[in-house]
C-alpha cells in the first residue's frame, strides 16, 4: 500500500507542475488570447482540485513537501512517512518539468534561461522584489495555506468540499504572489523546473525550500493549537495500510 501512496503523490505532483507551470510557460503570454496571471492562478488551483478528488483517498494528496511537513507538525501525518513522501513529490515535480521542457522546446526560439516558471528573488523576481519580501511572502502564504488545509479537512468541516476550498486557496495565493516570487509555496514544484534552468534558479532554490517548509510548520502548529480535534478527511489523511 505504501508504494501506491508514493506513486499517487508522484503522479499528483507531476500534474501540478505540468499543469501549473505549463500554463505559465505555454499559455500565459500568448498575444490577444494569453491567460495571464489570472489564468495561471486558476491552473494551479485546478490541478489541486482535480488531483484531490482523484488521489485524496489513496495518499491524502499532499503534492507538496511543505504540506507534508506542515500536516505532520499539525498532528495529521506520521513523521516516519515525511521523507518518502517528499522524495516521491520531488520525483513527480522533476518529471513534470521534464515533460514541459520537451514540449516547450518544440517551439523555435524558446529560451529556457528566460525563466521557465522558476521562482526567484531580487533580479529574478517578476516584480524585482527583495529577498526579504520574497521570504516573508512565501512563509506567510504557505502558513495560511496549511491553515486552510487543516480547517477544510477537519472532521467537522462540510464533507466533500475540502478540494474546492484548498484549490481556491492556492488560486488566491497565486493571485497575490506571482509578481513577487512567481509563487512557489511548494518546494517540489520549484525544484521541478529549476533543474532545467540551472544557474540562478538553482542558486536561489534554497529560499523556496526554507520559507515554505517553515511556513507550513507554522500553519500546522497554529491550527493544531486552535482546533481540539486534529483529524483529516481528504487532503492530509492517510488511508490505513
Amino acid at each position: 500500500m505504501s508504494m501506491k501512496k508514493y506513486t499517487a503523490e508522484a503522479i499528483g505532483t507531476f500534474w501540478l507542475t505540468l499543469g501549473g507551470c505549463g500554463s505559465a510557460v505555454i499559455a500565459a503570454g500568448l498575444p490577444n488570447v494569453g491567460i495571464g496571471y489570472l489564468g495561471v492562478s486558476l491552473a494551479f488551483g485546478l490541478t489541486v482540485v482535480t488531483m484531490a478528488y482523484a488521489i485524496g483517498h489513496i495518499s491524502g494528496c499532499h503534492l507538496n513537501p511543505a504540506v507534508t511537513v506542515g500536516l505532520a507538525a499539525g498532528g495529521r501525518f506520521p513523521a516516519n512517512q515525511i521523507l518518502p513522501y517528499i522524495i516521491a513529490q520531488v520525483i513527480g515535480g522533476v518529471v513534470g518539468g521534464a515533460i514541459l521542457y520537451v514540449i516547450a522546446t518544440g517551439k523555435a526560439g524558446f529560451d529556457v534561461s528566460s525563466g521557465f516558471a522558476s521562482n526567484g528573488y531580487g533580479a529574478h523576481s517578476p516584480g524585482q522584489y527583495s529577498l526579504l519580501a520574497c521570504l516573508v511572502a512565501e512563509f506567510v502564504l504557505t502558513a495560511v495555506f496549511l491553515f486552510v488545509i487543516m480547517g477544510a479537512t477537519h472532521g467537522k468541516a462540510p464533507a466533500g468540499f475540502a478540494p474546492l476550498a484548498i484549490g481556491l486557496g492556492l488560486t488566491l495565493i497565486h493571485l497575490i504572489s506571482i509578481d513577487v516570487t512567481n509563487t512557489s509555496v511548494n518546494p517540489a514544484r520549484s525544484t521541478g523546473v529549476a533543474v532545467f534552468v540551472g544557474g540562478w534558479a538553482l542558486q536561489q532554490l534554497w529560499l523556496f525550500w526554507l520559507a515554505p517548509i517553515a511556513g507550513g510548520i507554522a500553519g500546522g502548529v497554529t491550527y493544531r493549537w486552535l482546533s481540539s480535534e486534529p483529524r483529516g478527511e481528504i487532503v492530509g489523511s492517510v488511508p490505513a495500510e
